[in-house]
């Protein structure tokens, strides 16, 4: 019998990213962000002109804010003390999409914090890497946790026996993007998260089809 196995997200999960990343833009490049836009394209915009903020600098943006402005990132509250609990009950990998390049950066700011996790890195959907996760540990039952819901679709195509919860910890933006319909459940602070998850986890595999449960705790 393998233990289970919770495989999570770290921005907008466990760390907290728009927001700080919001504050370093307006303060070093003279950018606002606008997160009631959810779209990268728009969101970003030049003071001086109002113009977005042309594609290929934003990515350059985000690359030198995960190289050098990790330690603005704090914890989502009551991340850090659920994440402790849980690891009695189950085994915990973080999969973020970072570059390979910010692998170690990741693992040391979540050490940081004391989350002493692995951290498994990846690019596009994580369907096919949670699957070769899974591959790997062969756990009895697995949950995955995001905010963004095309992650919760490539999950349900390439494991659908996973549970999912979709998650989004930052106030700022939580009531402005809409459940994951492929996600079993959406909560947005952890107390109420832990809760479902513990008992997810007894439960035992997901079933591979089930209507998207809409389980609202107060952001947080």
């Amino acid at each position: 019998m393998n233990r289970p196995l919770i495989i999570t997200d770290c921005d907008e999960v466990l760390l907290h990213m728009v927001v700080p990343f919001r504050e370093w833009l307006e303060e070093s490049h003279d950018i606002h962000f606008d997160m009631r836009d959810r779209g990268f394209g728009e969101a970003l915009r030049h003071k001086d002109s109002g113009q977005p903020v042309e594609r290929a600098l934003v990515w350059e943006l985000l690359l030198g804010f995960f190289e050098t402005q990790m330690h603005r990132q704090k914890p989502i509250t009551g991340a850090v003390e659920a994440m402790g609990r849980l690891s009695r009950i189950a085994d915990i990998v973080v999969l973020t999409n970072i570059t390979e390049r910010h692998h170690r950066l990741r693992e040391e700011q979540l050490a940081t914090h004391g989350l002493h996790m692995p951290v498994h890195w990846n690019q596009g959907g994580k369907g096919e890497p949670l699957a070769a996760i899974l591959a790997e540990r062969q756990p009895d039952v697995a949950l995955f946790i995001d905010d963004l819901g095309q992650h919760h679709a490539s999950v349900a195509e390439h494991a659908p026996n996973v549970w999912r919860l979709h998650m989004v910890g930052e106030p700022e933006i939580a009531d402005k993007i809409p459940a994951a319909s492929h996600a079993h459940a959406r909560i947005d602070d952890w107390a109420a998260a832990e809760a479902w998850i513990a008992a997810r986890l007894a439960e035992g595999p997901a079933p591979e089809i089930l209507a998207p449960e809409n389980t609202q705790g107060a952001s947080a």
